[in-house]
């Protein structure tokens, strides 16, 4: 399985990196679809968000899935160990469902299975906590993009998406995997850029959105270019 960790504002001791690759490597054993990890790991250097000063972001990619986890906390250790115990929960979902099995023999669940072998507590690390040395960018890219004012408290995060179309039930599994409360999609029979969303209990939402030539008149309708089913 192929690993790569990047840091962001922040230079990533090797220790660490080593110790990201210990831990991550027990993903196979609870997912083997799994090709690639991607690990973000980001410091703030704000002194008010001193207690998520650490945020750590793992992203799986497996066979037309992905599956995402991050956590935050004043230890980049203590970080990875919540991010790492939220990934192997939603990894265990995942193989459940991707178990096919015939007869009257239920097999044993994965979760159930490999319960031995997904300690994800070791907080000790490699010789002890390591700091993170590292320093903000003089002009970080959300900043320049909001006109260059430094005191400017919005934060602007850009991800490329990578998918395939899929239908309104596939998308809704994949928000689940990746833990959001709304996920952005292709629809495969209309071609829309369309959107599912978390409501309340079991109820979730799709805006789709429609996109309307400039001299069209949209006056009689109170949101133009988007339709919602909820």
């Amino acid at each position: 399985m192929e690993i790569s960790v990047t840091g962001r504002h922040v230079a990533v001791p090797e220790r660490f990196q080593r110790h990201i690759e210990d831990k991550l490597a027990k993903v196979p054993q609870l997912d083997p679809a799994v090709g690639r990890c991607e690990v973000v790991v980001t410091h703030e250097a704000n002194p008010r968000q001193a207690k998520e000063a650490q945020r750590i972001e793992i992203t799986c990619y497996a066979k037309r899935s992905v599956i995402r986890a991050e956590a935050s906390a004043d230890d980049e250790y203590a970080a990875l160990d919540l991010a790492a115990t939220r990934l192997g929960e939603r990894l265990r979902r995942q193989h459940d469902k991707r178990r096919v099995h015939r007869g009257r023999r239920v097999p044993v669940s994965v979760a159930r299975a490999t319960a031995a072998l997904t300690d994800w507590s070791d907080t000790s690390g490699p010789g002890g906590p390591a700091q993170l040395d590292g320093h903000p960018d003089p002009l970080p890219p959300h900043v320049a993009a909001l006109g260059g004012d430094e005191d400017c408290p919005i934060e602007l995060r850009e991800k490329v998406h990578r998918s395939v179309p899929m239908g309104v039930d596939q998308a809704l599994r994949e928000m689940e995997l990746v833990g959001h409360d709304f996920y952005l999609y292709q629809d495969a029979d209309t071609g829309t850029p369309s959107v599912v969303y978390r409501r309340r209990g079991w109820s979730y939402g799709v805006i789709q959105l429609e996109v309307a030539a400039e001299d069209q008149n949209s006056s009689n309708s109170p949101t133009p270019g988007v339709s919602a089913t909820v």
